[in-house]
Order: structure tokens, then C-alpha cells, then sequence
């Protein structure tokens, strides 16, 4: 059953489907079975590596009633009703990236305690690759490399987090379209293991392990 999990340009071009109700379907019968089978992989991943029971929650999009979604995502939390409160990773679609993330999104009562952790150990981000990347709105695609020289634009990130009320924080890894969906199911999975795997000290700097 893992081996279904490629990417194709029909996942991508969910987003470009005009209409709420047809994109909202397009999302179910596409997008959904491949998000339920990484949620009950990396959910049992999480726990396993974190020491703590992890729950998969697939984007549901309730509240809209107009606008349709521009992207959407399996987020792991370690809380079974939802994923918002707290800090969390996802695995989810734009329609030109695919992304695995670790996040602390505004909702979060926390968030500035989580980054003010953040802050204080802000070395850690040297540990992750180059290539992966960051931003302080997961409403948006646009995001910053943590490449030399940015350091002064992910600790003003963090700052954003902990002192304005509607700002996030997010760090992980973006592919793009072209690159998702040349990759096999066995190179997607190694590759989403590896990403989690650099994101697993970030998390726990923000849960205060």
C-alpha cells in the first residue's frame, strides 16, 4: 500500500480546480488516501522516535464557505482532537511545492514561549541542511533559505513569532512540483524519514525536552 505514495501533476493540479465544491472534492478523492497512509505512517514514526503517542490529522477545510483551498496537508500532533494548540509537523501540497515541516502556528497559546526557546538556542538551525527553509506565515508559499548569511531574518522570524499575536513559525523542507513528482514512492518516503529526522531536535527545543 506504501508504494502508492508518488506524486503526479494531477495531486498539483487539484489547486488549480475552480470552485469549492470541486476542488473540495477533487481534495477527497485525490490528495486524501495518500495523506491517510502517511498519517498512519509517520504518525507511528513520531511516536516511536519522540517517546510520546502522535495522532495524524487530515486537513478538513471545514470552514470554508467560499474560497477554496490553496493547499493542504497531514499535520501530526501529539494531541488526538486536533493540532493547532500546539507545535506540530505536516507533510502537505501547494500547487507548485510540496512540504515537510515542523510548525508553531498563531493559534497556539504558547507560541511565544516555544519561540522565545527557539531564540535562546537559535544555534540549533545550524544543524539543519542548507537547502531546507522557513517563514513566519504558513498562509503563503513564500519562504526564506537557511542559507549563511540569513541568520538576522530567521531570528527576526522568531521575534515575529513570540511578540505579534497572527504570526507563525515554520522551518522544514520545500520541493518543487518538478522535483515531487519525479521522485519514486521509496525515494519520497527516505526522503520525507530524513527531513523529520533533522526536525525532530527542533521540535523538542520547542516543547522544552
Amino acid at each position: 500500500m506504501l508504494n502508492n505514495i508518488q506524486w503526479t501533476d494531477e495531486d498539483f493540479n487539484v489547486f488549480k480546480i475552480d470552485g469549492l465544491e470541486q476542488r473540495m472534492e477533487a481534495l477527497s478523492s485525490i490528495i486524501r488516501p495518500k495523506f491517510q497512509i502517511l498519517g498512519e505512517k509517520y504518525s507511528d514514526y513520531l511516536s516511536i522516535n519522540l517517546g510520546e503517542e502522535f495522532f495524524p490529522h487530515i486537513a478538513k477545510h471545514a470552514r470554508r464557505t467560499v474560497n477554496p483551498p490553496k493547499d493542504s496537508w497531514v499535520a501530526f500532533s501529539s494531541y488526538k482532537r486536533g493540532y493547532k494548540s500546539l507545535p506540530h509537523f505536516q507533510i502537505g501540497l501547494w500547487d507548485n511545492y510540496l512540504f515537510i515541516i515542523v510548525a508553531i502556528i498563531y493559534e497556539a497559546p504558547q507560541k511565544d514561549v516555544m519561540a522565545s526557546r527557539l531564540l535562546e538556542e537559535i544555534e540549533i538551525f545550524n544543524t539543519l541542511p542548507n537547502h531546507f527553509v522557513f517563514s513566519g506565515n504558513h498562509m503563503t508559499q513564500e519562504v526564506i533559505s537557511l542559507e549563511v548569511g540569513l541568520e538576522e531574518q530567521l531570528e527576526q522570524a522568531l521575534k515575529k513569532c513570540r511578540d505579534v499575536k497572527k504570526r507563525d513559525f515554520l522551518v522544514g523542507r520545500y520541493i518543487s512540483r518538478e522535483e515531487a513528482v519525479l521522485l519514486s514512492s521509496d525515494e519520497f518516503l527516505e526522503l520525507t524519514e530524513e527531513t523529520f529526522e533533522a526536525l525532530l531536535p527542533i521540535y523538542n527545543v520547542m516543547v522544552n525536552k
